[in-house]
Parts: C-alpha cells; structure tokens; sequence
C-alpha cells in the first residue's frame, strides 16, 4: 500500500509553491503519493505539475478532495484556521502544521500565540526548517507539541549556473512582494549609494504587483522617484520558477549580485536558489539563510539597517574578484552537499514512520 500525503497551503505562490513542486517531485520517486491542494488560485501557475494540483476554496471542494483520497496524512501550511476546517470536514487521520513563512520573529510569535488552540485541538505535530527563531517559539509557545525539523529541498540540477550574454553594465537584483518584511525601501537606498561608484548599474526587480497592496505600491513609486532610480530599473513579473537561473546567471555575468534586503526569513529561497547558479548574494542576516550563507565563503551578510555596511560589502563583492569568484564557486558546493532531494525524502520518511505511517 502506497503512502499517500496531501500539501496544504494559500495560492500557489513564492517559496512554498517551490517547495511543494520539488518535494512532491522527489517524494513520489521514493515511493509517497503526493498531492497539493491550495484555497485560492494564483496570478501564474508553473509548469504542469507531476502530481495532482487542487484548487479548493469552499468546503464542498475541500470535502470532494478529501473524501476521494483516503490520505494517510495531511500537512497544513502557515494556515492554522485550515487545521480545524480538515477536522471539521470529517479528517481524522495525522495533521501536521508546517511552519513557514510566517515573517518578522515579532508576526511569528503573534501568530503561534494565536495558533495555539488550534495546534492543542487539531494537530498531531509541527513542521519547520532549521531556523532559529521558528524553533525557538514553538518549545517555548507549545512545549507539549511534537517537533520535526527538515531542512527545505532545493533544486540543484536545475538551478545552477547557464552560460550566456553577458549583460554590459552590472545588475543588482531583488526578489520579493513590496511588503514591509521584505524590506525593499532598503535595497533601493543600497542601490543608490552603489550607483555613485558604478553609474551604469542596473536594478532588476522580480515581484508580482498582484500581491502588493495599493499603499505599498504608491511608497515604493514615490521612494523610487525621490532617489532618482526610476530609469535604471527593471521590473520582471510572474516569472515561471524554472526560468530564474537564466536571470540568475546574467546577474553573476554582468558583475552584480543578488540583494536580500529582508527582516525576517523562514528560508529564503530566492536566496537559495540564487547561490545555486552562482550568482553572489548579499543578505540581511534574516535568520533562515544561515543555514546557506556563510559570511565571506558562501555569500555575504550585513546588518539589518546598516545602508553604510551594506555598500561597503557590495562593492567588495563587485570588485574583489579573487573573494567573489571564491564566494560563488563554494556557495554551488555548499548547496549540492547540503539540500539535495534525497536527505529531505529520508528525514520526510521517518516523520511519516514515527506516526506508525510506513
């Protein structure tokens, strides 16, 4: 008898549709079936998927899913209310709450706090990348609930570096929704520091205005503007996941880097993904990349705020080519040995084993 999973979350979208497309993929090859479901459909769907994809907003769809597939588990992403609308529905079998995503370490205590009947009423136990502060809450917030810590699965056949064009002036690129947690006013005041010292530098934007409140969208216009940056930029859309290493690599060709400008990650796949194609990355210490960027061997960091720090680390990584050439070749290595598929499906087995679920 097959082991058969189902992955919960919002809409299709940023990291976690990363994640659920990849493990989905390389857990059905060991032998788990997988599904997905999300409550509301997104901007862009990626390429068909291997496995089963449901979009489900009302209870009736939710209760159809649920009804034909008899799962052996369910795991509810950063959704709690979704916790108690599954056993409302009749599923009685293993739910667990997986943690990601849930911003800056003040939100994600906001929300567990809230969490809190829910995760005692409805779920068997929580799942979360090794990130500090994650790990942290939860012992503290529901010590009585069990913990599994695996780290996110990344792609590192397809994300790594493709040759090709070189751009003719350096890009430093940014990933994200224009979101107070993503912190994207910083990025645009490091950018425009840099550009005294590189005139012809370009800025490269990979967000989708859909996700983006009208408030957002107005200070980013206005702050844009005011630091006169309105000509240099790029701004790519709904950009298919399975694209981006062909960004990622121009980014590393033109001389540039990757920016993550963010408070607070539970991951970071951006980030992640970004080192796979050798393209250098400089970052906020936001918790959930230390378990990637090593300072000065796998990527760089700078404190949160420092817009001096920053420039001083990106200009270092543009112009030191013997560190930035070290810094991208040993970020490939550091992420082929430590996130390939196959340490998530075994660590995702003994979860499934641990419930008596083989």
């Amino acid at each position: 008898m097959t082991l058969k999973v189902l992955f919960t979350f919002y809409v299709p979208s940023g990291g976690v549709e990363t994640l659920n497309k990849l493990r989905c993929e390389s857990l059905q090859r060991n032998g788990i079936e997988c599904h997905v479901l999300y409550l509301m459909s997104g901007s862009i769907s990626q390429s068909p998927a291997s496995f089963p994809v449901f979009i489900a907003p009302t209870d009736e769809d939710i209760k159809a899913v649920l009804d034909t597939h008899n799962y052996d588990a369910i795991i509810v992403t950063s959704d709690y209310l979704l916790l108690e609308r599954l056993r409302r529905l009749g599923y009685s079998r293993i739910l667990i709450y997986e943690s990601q995503g849930l911003g800056t370490r003040t939100d994600a205590r906001l929300l567990i706090t809230e969490a809190v009947p829910f995760l005692r009423s409805y779920c068997n136990a929580v799942l979360i990348p090794p990130t500090d502060h994650l790990l942290e809450l939860f012992i503290s917030i529901c010590p009585w609930l069990q913990r599994y810590v695996i780290p996110n699965i990344v792609d590192v056949q397809s994300f790594r570096h493709i040759p090709g064009e070189a751009p003719c002036d350096p890009v430093i690129a940014w990933v994200g929704r224009l979101e107070t947690n993503k912190n994207w006013s910083e990025y645009l005041k490091i950018a425009h520091i840099i550009r005294r010292s590189k005139p012809g530098l370009h800025l490269w934007m990979f967000h989708d205005p859909n996700l983006a409140t009208d408030e957002q969208k107005q200070l980013f216009h206005e702050e844009l503007h005011a630091l006169e940056l309105h000509d240099r930029l790029n701004v790519f859309t709904n950009i298919p996941n399975h694209v981006m290493p062909v960004y990622y690599s121009s980014i590393a060709a033109s001389g540039g880097f990757l920016l993550s400008s963010s408070i607070t990650e539970g991951f970071g796949y951006a980030v992640a993904e970004a080192v796979c194609c050798t393209c250098p990355v400089l970052s906020t210490d936001s918790d959930g990349v230390r378990s990637f960027i090593i300072h000065n061997v796998t990527g760089k960091f700078y404190p949160l705020g420092n817009v001096e720090a920053a420039v001083n680390e990106g200009l270092e990584l543009m112009d030191n080519l013997p560190l930035r050439n070290f810094i991208r070749e040993q970020g490939r290595l550091h992420m082929v040995s430590r996130f390939g598929s196959d340490n998530y499906t075994q660590s995702f087995r003994e979860m499934m084993n641990s419930f008596a679920i083989f």
